[in-house]
């Protein structure tokens, strides 16, 4: 049987008009008391054999049967526009929230308890047509935030928060979209006894158990697509070897098949946005090489809303992705737009239609209480992301259009360019309140002076949440994306006024840069699960050069490669040849060194606990964890590339320091030894009287000298040793294991060479 959708004509179903409310005129403003309507069947006022009224079968995807639509198909957000009384009219820009990484804790409960009081105030205000919540629900870590498994007391908290939040904000519980993040999945295999997420989250109440779901928000004129994805590991372990998004190839192709779902079946316009957790710096390819990014391109969505990434490491975490001549699988994106796209603009067909789409990373509930709302206008995305740290908000301002000039994708400044961009009449914005609004006004700034003059002032008219002013586009053209600025200013019955930051726009189609910090460079523009073997081998490489062409090098040469000599022919190779020949006179130490670095490439460094329940062990390699030992002859590798938190961090941290505090130790032994063998050789003066006291005095000043070198350099191995402390103490308490047993070459091999070396030296 074919799927079946349902289409309502708003002019013969009352329901669609605006929605049905009682206002109280107080000093607070205006009380709102809203008709409790279920999704779909009970949304809509039915006829007397209980059909809904104005309504028509219509051909829908085979993702979305008739049967499941009271899961699958949203209503509109009732506020969500005031062109007509179609709740879900094209005119109706429709409003959406996203929260991401709450991160509830039994350790820190003013989580769960803002969240509880703020983001419900805040919802009932918005009354949003989804609420999407990216992940990170529960912490899962112990107070010192080392341990790091499912704790059940969290997952009741969070449900029972988010009953508080749905009953509070008046909205309905499947509007609601709440993701598996890593934290949620730390040691546990998705459908085991510690898989909380399942029992406790809303997504699993309500039996969305895919790892791809999707909803359409359908009208008579646009459809909007969402769809949500989980690519956290289908077994999942304990952190920290648990960071990364693991996509299969079962997943991608469920995902293209949702986001594909409406390409044959309609020919309304289609916005489509796609949700998870992981920001794609942060995502693995499936075994088959495959990306999200590659799904993403294809399909030609609009924006990817992440989380996993916090505040901490920007406010700018957004990034442009846009097909061209470049592999999907490029390391690095050095800024904020992948290319310039200001080439020239086919405008046959009303502007050049580009693959492309904003990563849109979210903040923190954790520590930075982000919230954002994000709205889509007659196709066109906005958002704004606030944050709710002095309690819920009163009033929000999201502009609608004209668009932030930051965050224009290609195709939009195309339609820019060749004036196909829809309704360009007014401006839009959209305001919601928890009070009566008396006033609000739209202002445009000139910043080419280089100081802001006010070029345009206008009252806006209200319809529903949405607020409107015609203008004049053209006046506004220019070749600078961010001369022009717009700021909307609404004042409430109390007389409290709220400015919207100033927006830079442009309206014939030219973009205006915004560049990554250093930091948010390296979270979200560098492609880690593919650098990993690189970063890894470049250690090795580099490593090889210094202790074994040196050995090659002296076994060759008929050259005696010491400091004086070194003196005599200063390179860079030569320098090298000279220390690490020195190393190689310390009975062993080259071998023991070489030993271990071969030691951590071909067997386990750790053996410990990577699931909640159970009492199994698993291994840890350079490749990632073996945990099934069925097939001794064909081990499968999982949490590639997360363990490299732990082998970079232990090769760059620990062994390369070791390496040059020993090479740097043999060589002060060298130097020193170098100093002695020329005051010994020195010859009486000219009164033929031999200087002792110069001599006794320029000894005890090298002895002196050499006491601090080395001094120093038993302060560096002991930063060294301190590090790599830590780094035992964290994997010992994260996998409960025993350094003595479970991880011993790991743990004590570089404390003992460090040791070695200075105990070998001491003496000439």
């Amino acid at each position: 049987m074919d799927s079946e959708c349902i289409e309502i004509d708003p002019k013969n179903n009352e329901s669609t008009q605006p929605d049905e409310v009682e206002s109280v005129e107080k000093e607070v403003g205006a009380k709102r008391k809203r008709k409790d309507r279920s999704i779909v069947w009970n949304f809509f006022d039915k006829d007397e054999k209980g059909a809904v009224k104005g309504s028509n079968k219509v051909p829908c995807s085979n993702e979305v049967p008739l049967e499941e639509l009271a899961e699958d198909i949203m209503s509109m957000s009732l506020d969500g526009g005031p062109e007509s009384g179609a709740s879900n009219s094209v005119n109706n820009p429709d409003s959406l929230n996203q929260l991401s990484d709450l991160h509830f804790s039994v350790h820190y409960p003013q989580r769960a308890v803002e969240f509880r009081n703020f983001v419900a105030e805040t919802l009932a205000m918005i009354k949003p047509a989804l609420v999407l919540i990216t992940g990170d629900l529960t912490d899962g870590k112990s107070k010192d935030h080392l341990i790091m498994k499912q704790n059940e007391e969290e997952w009741v908290e969070y449900q029972k928060t988010m009953e508080n939040v749905i009953t509070t904000s008046g909205l309905d519980k499947s509007v609601f979209y709440d993701l598996r993040g890593n934290h949620d999945n730390f040691g546990v295999a998705v459908g085991g006894a510690f898989d909380y997420f399942s029992n406790y989250s809303i997504n699993g109440q309500l039996g969305r158990s895919q790892s791809v779901n999707s909803v359409t928000l359908q009208s008579s004129n646009r459809n909007h697509l969402f769809v949500s994805l989980d690519s956290t590991m289908s077994t999942g372990l304990r952190g920290p070897t648990n960071l990364f998004g693991h996509p299969t190839d079962q997943l991608l192709s469920e995902l293209n098949s949702h986001l594909s779902q409406w390409d044959s079946m309609s020919a309304k316009p289609l916005t489509k946005i796609a949700f998870g957790h992981f920001p794609l710096s942060f995502s693995a390819p499936s075994k088959s090489k495959r990306t999200l990014k590659e799904i993403f391109l294809k399909n030609s969505i609009t924006a990817y809303l992440c989380g996993h990434l916090h505040l901490k490491f920007g406010e700018n975490l957004k990034r442009h992705h846009e097909v061209d001549n470049e592999t999907y699988h490029s390391l690095f994106q050095l800024n904020m737009r992948q290319k310039d796209s200001s080439s020239s603009t086919n405008c046959s067909n009303g502007g050049q239609t580009v693959n492309e789409f904003w990563e849109l990373e979210m903040g923190d509930w954790r520590k930075s209480r982000a919230m954002r709302v994000m709205a889509i206008d007659k196709g066109r995305v906005s958002f704004i992301d606030t944050d709710l740290k002095m309690g819920a908000k009163k009033m929000l301002i999201l502009p609608t259009y004209p668009l932030d000039s930051r965050f224009l994708s290609t195709t939009a400044m195309n339609k820019y360019k060749c004036e196909s961009m829809e309704d360009t009449s007014h401006i839009r914005a959209l305001v919601f309140s928890s009070r009566l609004i008396t006033s609000v006004k739209a202002k445009i700034y000139d910043s080419s002076h280089g100081h802001l003059d006010m070029v345009l002032e206008a009252s806006m008219a209200k319809k529903e949440n949405l607020y409107t002013v015609p203008w004049n586009s053209k006046a506004f053209i220019d070749s600078s994306p961010d001369r022009y600025l717009l700021q909307i200013e609404a004042i409430d019955i109390n007389g409290d006024i709220s400015l919207t930051e100033l927006m830079p726009f442009s309206v014939n189609g030219f973009h205006s840069d915004l560049s990554w910090t250093w930091i948010e460079f390296f979270v979200l523009g560098i492609q880690w699960s593919e650098l990993y073997y690189p970063i890894l081998f470049s250690f090795y490489f580099s490593v090889s050069i210094a202790l074994v062409l040196p050995k090659i090098i002296i076994s060759v040469e008929n050259t005696q490669y010491t400091y004086k000599y070194f003196k005599a022919n200063k390179s860079l190779a030569n320098g090298l040849t000279w220390v690490f020949a020195e190393v190689d006179k310390i009975p062993i130490l080259w071998k023991m060194m070489v030993a271990y670095l071969l030691y951590l490439l071909l067997c386990p460094w750790v053996l410990g606990k990577v699931f909640t329940e159970g009492s199994d062990r698993g291994y840890m390699t350079y490749k990632g964890w073996v945990v099934n030992f069925d097939d001794i002859k064909h081990l499968e590798f999982i949490g590639f590339p997360d363990i490299m938190v732990v082998v970079v961090n232990h090769l760059y941290f620990v062994v390369l320091p070791s390496i040059l505090i020993i090479g740097a130790v043999a060589a002060e032994r060298s130097v020193y030894q170098d100093h002695v063998h020329s005051l010994s050789g020195k010859k009486r003066d000219d009164h033929g009287v031999y200087n002792e006291r110069s001599r006794s005095k320029s000894g005890n000043i090298s002895k002196q000298l050499r006491k601090w070198a080395r001094g120093i350099l038993v302060i560096f191995s002991l930063a060294v040793c301190w590090k790599h402390f830590k780094n035992c103490w964290a994997l010992m308490k994260a996998y409960e294991m025993n350094p003595l047993v479970h991880f011993p070459f790991y743990s004590f091999s570089i404390p003992f060479l460090l040791a070695y070396v200075f105990y070998k030296t001491r003496r000439l």
